[in-house]
């Protein structure tokens, strides 16, 4: 019941995000620009004070690193498998992929905080620095293989992950903690402030782009890349987590980050490279708004996996 509570504000802020959007307030335009910023400025700033600050210790990032790479080789494991018995089209196996193991850090980072308390954020921007490159990798891997058109140019490929805001506060916030680097505090105080903006935005901007009239299309496909992503993966996650070694907090971070729908930027994705873009608006938009009742069911139930 806990759990629940402490995710009704998260959802309720998206509800509003949704909310502003239908009464065209501040008015269409302010969306894009909003995403924009907290890319490329909000939320970098806040892994990298997060990173910077969290505690040394190896052994925690080398079992994270075990248990997400586990779970995703599972996931990958089981979506290929399930593709070779049950075959779809290239295309629209690409969407249901991205939809199996590609995860909403906004609503991510805004429940671990409200679930686990802020103390888990540090363990979670970890998660998502080792996270976010390999799930882009692997998703173009599988446009590769999978989507008509060809092979994408791996140059490219390579340049958009290392370009990546996220990556790149990643990497900087993992290298201050190594070097050591104490700010001053009127720069501890800009990152803190301006991090501070990323998840309250975030999840308006969540909200803002939900598409409701998609629900109810894409079929089997759609059911298929529900019930993987909402309740496959965040048991994936904390039997990974549990075989890895991790403690209880680190499991639930990782349950939660199982838990979560798939990211807005699957669309952008699919669009380019040959998936079925318009599925793929259809998963999004169903698995968030579908999430809001699962999350606060799975991880509660998944929980009692963790101690």
């Amino acid at each position: 019941m806990a759990i629940t509570l402490a995710l009704i504000p998260v959802f309720l802020i998206i509800v509003i995000g949704q909310i502003l959007r239908r009464v065209d307030f501040p008015g269409m335009s302010f969306w894009a620009p909003a995403e924009k910023l907290l890319y490329y400025v909000l939320f970098p700033c806040m892994l990298i004070e997060k990173l910077t600050y969290a505690a040394h210790d190896d052994a925690l990032f080398s079992a994270l690193g075990v248990a997400i790479l586990l779970a995703i080789a599972l996931a990958t494991l089981i979506l290929t498998g399930i593709q070779k018995i049950r075959p779809v089209s290239g295309a629209r196996f690409t969407s249901i992929y991205q939809g199996g193991i590609r995860f909403n850090s906004y609503i991510g980072l805004a429940a671990i905080q409200a679930t686990i308390g802020e103390s888990a954020i540090s363990t979670a921007a970890i998660c998502m620095a080792i996270m976010i490159p390999l799930i882009n990798v692997l998703s173009i891997l599988a446009f590769s293989l999978y989507a008509p058109g060809g092979t994408p140019g791996w140059r490219n490929v390579f340049l958009n992950v290392i370009k990546n805001p996220l990556i790149l506060g990643c990497v900087a916030g993992i290298s201050f903690n190594r070097l050591g680097v104490d700010f001053p505090a009127p720069i501890d105080d800009v990152l803190h402030h301006i991090g501070s903006m990323a998840l309250p935005l975030g999840l308006l901007c969540v909200g803002a782009a939900l598409d409701l009239s998609k629900i109810g299309q894409g079929s089997g496909a759609l059911a298929w890349a529900l019930a993987f992503k909402l309740a496959v993966m965040p048991l994936l996650f904390c039997v990974s987590a549990r075989l890895a070694g991790l403690d209880a907090g680190s499991t639930q971070v990782l349950l939660t980050l199982g838990a979560l729908p798939t990211a807005t930027a699957s669309y952008i994705l699919a669009r380019q490279l040959g998936g079925e873009a318009p599925l793929m608006a259809t998963i999004i938009s169903a698995q968030t708004l579908v999430g809001m009742v699962s999350m606060p069911v799975i991880i509660p139930l998944l929980l009692p996996l963790t101690t």
